[in-house]
């Protein structure tokens, strides 16, 4: 092999290996997580589920399409994964109806699924906000007295609007509808908005809601993550600027994996460090983009805040800390590659992240602190 030769077959290594996480976290993160091997995707479309439709008052397979970008609670022991499926309805992303389905676990990984969905749209009161694109992309949370609060999308296919619920058993949730609808006297209520992480803290080995500064708190969006508060985990008010508008916590960062979108992650925790925020960032492509990952693809980040003052950057990561790996990761609904983390319990005294596989199915990574 002549130099000339060796160069290209070096350069079109360099061009074609797979993009890695960062290798080496620091103290302040969480991680590293590990993809238990030859278990993933723990769940997948389901063509034979079929329940009675409120909408179209027939027979519906509502898990044949897809199934992805799950939520995830322990309850008696066991976690329970609230994950988003979609029907056959349409042609594309966010053209066809999204229902939540649930499934249960003793171990993290076996699942054992519910043949019908928990949360749908249905002749309830919130058929303006669900009818007909559904009910998408929960992340979880509980109190300490075992209530679960639930922040998910309501998609009518016009605006996409963060709404709660809440529920004592993960299966019967009663809904309050979209989350800012009063906030301001109402002035964000049709403003699109989606993707919540409630702050939690780990006590006495279990996960729960936490206050920050005498409120509850969640960051939440996707083209810039904004920090809300509420009293009552239903209502909540987005913090804004001298001028008025959303103040920006973070932003997305040109020429970084989260160059496009900096979209909220599972529930935010408190550490001894700060609140740690994991999010879902997405890349643009081109020279505005970071040429180490696919143009649109999504990776997942993590960003820490002052406890005292959580609007205040402590660190963030300039690489993910996971990535599309797996086949199934790398092609699917959302062609580009996502691995868009939504649920992370603590469980056993392990981290378990639940996230979306290109907008497919679901999978699952484990961090063990003890290792």
């Amino acid at each position: 092999m002549n130099i000339k030769t060796r160069l290209f077959a070096i350069a079109f290594l360099l061009v074609t290996a797979p993009a890695t996480a960062q290798s080496k976290l620091p103290d302040w993160a969480l991680g590293p997580f590990i993809r238990p091997a030859n278990v993933n995707p723990v769940i997948s479309p389901n063509p034979q589920s079929v329940f009675p439709d409120p909408m179209s008052r027939q027979q519906v397979a509502w898990e044949a399409s897809d199934v992805f970008n799950p939520a995830a609670a322990v309850k008696a022991g066991k976690i329970y994964v609230l994950y988003r499926s979609e029907d056959k309805s349409g042609i594309g992303i966010g053209e066809r109806t999204s229902r939540l389905g649930i499934a249960e676990s003793t171990d993290g990984i076996t699942m054992k699924r519910q043949p019908a969905p928990v949360l749908y749209p249905a002749e309830d009161d919130q058929k303006a906000f669900e009818w007909p694109g559904g009910c998408e992309d929960p992340r979880i949370a509980v109190t300490k007295d075992g209530m679960y609060v639930m922040l998910y999308t309501q998609w009518n296919k016009k605006v996409p609007r963060l709404a709660a619920a809440t529920s004592k058993d993960l299966v019967t949730w009663t809904k309050y509808g979209p989350v800012f609808y009063k906030a301001y006297n109402g002035r964000f209520k049709d403003m699109a908005s989606k993707s919540a992480s409630i702050v939690t803290k780990v006590v006495n080995g279990k996960q729960v809601i936490a206050k920050v500064n005498g409120k509850y708190m969640m960051y939440w969006g996707e083209h810039l993550m904004n920090i809300a508060t509420s009293d009552d985990l239903v209502n909540w008010q987005p913090t804004i600027d001298e001028q008025g508008e959303l103040k920006a916590a973070i932003r997305p960062r040109l020429h970084y994996f989260d160059s496009d979108l900096t979209e909220c992650g599972p529930p935010a925790v408190i550490t001894n460090k700060g609140i740690l925020v994991l999010y879902n960032g997405k890349n643009k492509g081109g020279a505005d983009g970071d040429t180490n990952y696919t143009a649109n693809t999504y990776t997942a980040g993590q960003v820490l805040f002052d406890l005292n003052d959580p609007s205040k950057v402590i660190a963030r990561l300039d690489k993910p800390f996971f990535v599309p790996a797996e086949p199934f990761e790398k092609s699917g609904q959302y062609p580009a590659g996502t691995v868009f983390a939504e649920g992370l319990v603590f469980y056993k005294s392990k981290w378990f992240l639940y996230y979306g596989c290109a907008d497919s199915r679901v999978a699952v990574a484990v961090y063990d602190p003890a290792k």
